[in-house]
């Protein structure tokens, strides 16, 4: 597998997942089956984790998309609580993507879609009512979505060079 070739495949997946082996053989200049061995291979080395789509959510009723990010006490780094963390996470299916990290002051994010604002305000009173225990700080940015919105989410604006090594 030429690393050249693969990068610009993995951009391409990217921009448009759904795209054929065909289509994507023409626009990177090699054959179909080379591609197909290319995506299966990348797909068993964990390259690639999934496919998905990008859905509009305001036109699937959530109005509202929240990033909540979170001071947690050090005492949350057990790997015991951890998993209860984990596993509380697993119940809220609005909750799309959770993480540790540091900036703002802040070790914690949540990017949560919501309904509506009450959605939002009620998923927000729990969360600090189970775990506000173990924080120091919440706060949280609210989208309205399809409000002010300046360059959409998608993943179709990612550059070649993006996965080019420096």
């Amino acid at each position: 597998m030429r690393k050249e070739m693969v990068q610009k495949l993995l951009i391409e997946l990217l921009r448009n997942a759904k795209a054929s082996d065909r289509k994507l053989a023409k626009k990177l200049g090699v054959s179909q089956p080379t591609i197909t061995r290319t995506r299966s291979k990348l797909e068993k080395e964990d390259y690639i984790k999934s496919y998905t789509i990008m859905p509009n959510w305001r036109k699937l009723g959530f109005e509202i998309m929240a990033l909540t990010f979170t001071k947690m006490d050090p005492q949350v780094t057990s790997q015991e609580l951890i998993g209860k963390v984990r596993d509380y996470a697993r119940k809220f299916p609005n909750a799309i993507f959770a993480t540790s990290g540091e900036g703002l002051g802040m070790t914690g994010v949540i990017m949560s879609l919501h309904k509506n604002y009450r959605d939002y305000s009620r998923k927000l009173a729990l969360f600090r009512n189970d775990w506000g225990q173990y924080m120091a700080d919440i706060q949280s940015f609210v989208i309205v979505i399809g409000e002010g919105e300046i360059k959409e989410l998608s993943f179709k604006y990612i550059d070649e060079d993006l996965l080019k090594e420096d």
